[in-house]
């Protein structure tokens, strides 16, 4: 691909999303923060159409408020939300415990354990983006396993939700996803203890839960600071 046809591309309102969409679940945009549209038209090098486009996708994810005679904004869940998403989180989860313990992608265990592998080793060098984003795969890979799309698509939905929250009640550097529960439920899922991997999915997400109300976070981005840094990023891949 040319330079040309990679800036093109870049600029077009799936592309903008994605690179909204990845700043506010690795927690580089807060919630509140104001997504002014001449900044972003500045930063990805777009005109005001592509941009509007790209909030109004992000709009009908949640993870983005548009208000009237005021703009766009990172969504702010309420703590009733946190409440809801976890609720249907844990349904939507057991469930999926259950139907891999049932023979739904138990021979691809393995692929799981690798990640979690990843996730433990992010912590560990203080990657803190990809430590949040391994944390949510975790789940949203074992709902891929049970082959059904349409939960798949529910609980991605309500990952990306549950990374927007942390977000907003998780100061930096903490994740309340722990990657020692990950390793505990995966091996009650590799021994087929479909009873006990859904209680320890059920309380990992309980504490998940209750760790993202304990200190509200604070702070606001600079958004060329944060897509100016992501620009060097993928000029450099």
């Amino acid at each position: 691909m040319s330079d040309t046809e990679s800036v093109a591309n870049s600029s077009k309102p799936e592309a903008i999303a994605e690179r909204i969409r990845a700043a506010i679940l690795e927690h580089r945009l807060a919630p509140g923060a104001k997504l002014t549209e001449a900044q972003l038209c500045e930063v990805f090098g777009a005109k005001r159409g592509p941009i509007r486009q790209a909030l109004s996708q992000l709009a009908g994810e949640r993870l983005v408020d548009l208000e009237p005679n005021r703009g766009a904004f990172v969504a702010s869940p309420s703590l009733q939300e946190v409440h809801e998403v976890f609720e249907m989180r844990r349904i939507i989860e057991l469930a999926v415990v259950e139907k891999i313990c049932s023979g739904h992608g138990m021979r691809r265990l393995k692929h799981i354990g690798g990640r979690i592998g990843r996730e433990r080793k992010a912590f560990e060098t203080r990657d803190f983006p990809a430590w949040i984003r391994l944390s949510g795969e975790f789940h949203t890979e074992l709902a891929n396993l049970t082959g059904n799309s349409v939960l798949c698509d529910c609980l991605n939905g309500l990952v990306a939700r549950s990374t927007l929250i942390s977000a907003l009640y998780e100061s930096l550097g903490r994740s309340p996803c722990s990657f020692e529960d990950h390793e505990a439920i995966l091996a009650a899922l590799d021994a087929g203890d479909a009873k006990q991997a859904a209680a320890l999915m059920a309380r990992h997400l309980q504490s998940v839960e209750l760790k993202m109300l304990e200190r509200p976070a604070r702070g606001a981005a600079d958004l060329r600071e944060v897509f100016g840094a992501l620009t060097s990023t993928h000029a450099s891949t």
